[in-house]
């Protein structure tokens, strides 16, 4: 972990626990992010470790995973509960309370064999019925319903569980890190995880579950949780050193600033941003136009520049991270090849082109501006329409753009109908083409799935339907010297807990 001073950072750790695809959402606008420096505090700011580990939460708010609220409620429940599967930090999924499974020649059918010896915490079996009970309410939940889309059917018997799709997913077991609960009077179910949540007259706590499947490897026995009940106070806690750590999207919409040495240690995300093109209108319509443009974006700058480092540049629309990633298509960006893709195009402007973004986001309006000079530069003349975020919207909507700089969290199975198939979603630029949903299809089903991601991104990379630029990260902070060994994920800060220690004041 690297000490820095954070002078603007965006606490959005919804997005680092939600679980569904969606658009960006309506916030309020904020300064750009100036880069980080390494600073060595003065010595009056120098960390006095704490007397005990504290994380907020929101009084009075369940930590039910399920639908409790995101952000701090999030950091807090991920120490509670466990699901069937876990995600590591490449988005491949391990088995958790699932030891193995095994599905039919479609990969339509599975079934999933329970861990033996899994018990929640108050030291009740893990069942059959407790997982069906836990998926079907998922996928009637906000935070899951999405995501869970495709089951048909979860049935239990003995010690399995069955799950039927609508279509085949040979990637299902990576939509399967939903967490598993056995509901309870109070504010948190029973889980099986390392800690679960108790109360007495001093307030909440989380203690450490002697039940756990997994046995030792609790950094703390305890854990205070403070109460902090809007965005504002638990900042506020966090720089009064009443609490250790929060979660943060360094590159979101909230600026907030606090001083002092704090811990920053980043988790990659499967929030893609990119540029979408209108391919149902002139000149877009060319795929020898949005080669053009895709050769014209420095993604590398863009994320080191622009998202301060919080970002990893990518081609194409999976994770660089992942092990799908076809890192032997990539072409660098090079003023030459740029110009090389402008006169392969044979590309004469008209008008110059529009490129909407939505203005809340300061960081996206300067990402979006300095793309537009780069395109114009290299003799695409672009425009940049920078709008509130319902017109935003509705601009998309009404397909009145001629490019959009967008984002989109992306499920761990790399599922990207609602982005490419023409009912999709988010397929605001009319993209249809027989090919793509071919190989969208294959991909799901694919047993051999980087031979079917790389003929996909292959044929992506021709028609360049979208122009992916980046997957953002987002961090854990920490106040420094506190926390070691945090090697956190997408969904769960402390994801290798038996490797972090936790730094007190000794008595």
């Amino acid at each position: 972990m690297r000490r820095i001073k954070i002078m603007a950072a965006a606490l959005a750790a919804a997005c680092l626990l939600t679980g569904c695809a969606q658009p960006e959402l309506p916030e309020e606008p904020e300064d750009v992010l100036p880069p980080f420096g390494e600073e060595e505090p003065a010595d009056e700011d120098r960390t006095v470790l704490p007397e005990r580990f504290a994380l907020p939460y929101m009084p009075g708010r369940s930590l039910d995973p399920l639908d409790c609220a995101d952000g701090m409620q999030q950091v807090a429940a991920s120490l509670l509960y466990e699901g069937l599967f876990r995600l590591d930090g490449r988005f491949e999924p391990q088995p958790c309370l699932c030891v193995s499974y095994t599905h039919d020649e479609t990969a339509s059918r599975y079934t999933f064999v329970l861990r033996e010896g899994a018990a929640f915490s108050d030291g009740s079996p893990l069942t059959a019925r407790d997982v069906k009970a836990s998926l079907d309410r998922a996928r009637e939940s906000e935070r899951y319903r999405s995501r869970l889309s495709g089951i048909a059917s979860v049935s239990a018997s003995g010690n399995s569980v069955t799950v039927s799709l609508n279509s085949p997913n040979a990637a299902l077991a990576a939509l399967l890190d939903v967490p598993i609960v056995k509901p309870q009077n109070g504010p948190a179910p029973l889980g099986t995880g390392p800690y679960f949540y108790a109360e007495e007259e001093t307030g909440a706590y989380l203690i450490a579950n002697q039940s756990w499947w997994q046995g030792e490897g609790q950094p703390v026995e305890r854990i205070a949780l403070v109460e902090a009940p809007d965005e504002a106070a638990m900042l506020y806690r966090f720089s009064s050193h009443e609490v250790q750590l929060i979660t943060a999207d360094l590159t979101g919409v909230t600026a907030v600033s606090t001083t002092g040495s704090v811990g920053c240690v980043d988790a990659e995300t499967s929030v893609l941003q990119y540029v979408g093109c209108n391919t149902s209108r002139s000149p877009l319509d060319s795929p020898a136009l949005r080669r053009c443009l895709s050769a014209g974006i420095n993604r590398a700058n863009v994320s080191g520049a622009y998202l301060s480092g919080h970002g990893r540049p990518a081609a194409f629309p999976v994770s660089p991270v992942s092990e799908l990633y076809p890192a032997d298509l990539e072409e660098g960006y090079s003023l030459d090849g740029f110009a090389a893709a402008m006169a392969e195009s044979g590309y004469t402007p008209e008008r110059p082109l529009t490129l909407l973004v939505n203005e809340e986001n300061r960081f996206k309006t300067a990402i979006a501006a300095y793309l537009a000079e780069a395109w114009t530069a290299g003799g695409v003349p672009v425009e940049v329409r920078a709008l509130p975020w319902e017109e935003y919207a509705a601009a998309l909507e009404a397909g009145d753009f001629d490019l959009y700089y967008g984002e989109v969290r992306l499920t761990a199975d790399w599922d990207l109908g609602s982005l490419l198939e023409p009912a999709g979603a988010l397929n605001y630029g009319h993209w249809s083409n027989p090919d793509t949903s071919r190989l969208l299809a294959e991909f799901a089903g694919a047993e051999n799935r980087a031979a079917a991601m790389r003929a996909l991104c292959a044929h992506l990379k021709d028609q360049a339907p979208i122009l992916p630029v980046c997957f953002k990260s987002f961090s854990v902070l920490t106040q420094a010297e506190v926390a070691e060994g945090l090697a956190p994920t997408a969904a769960e800060p402390f994801y290798a807990l038996g490797q972090c220690v936790i730094h007190l004041k000794e008595d």
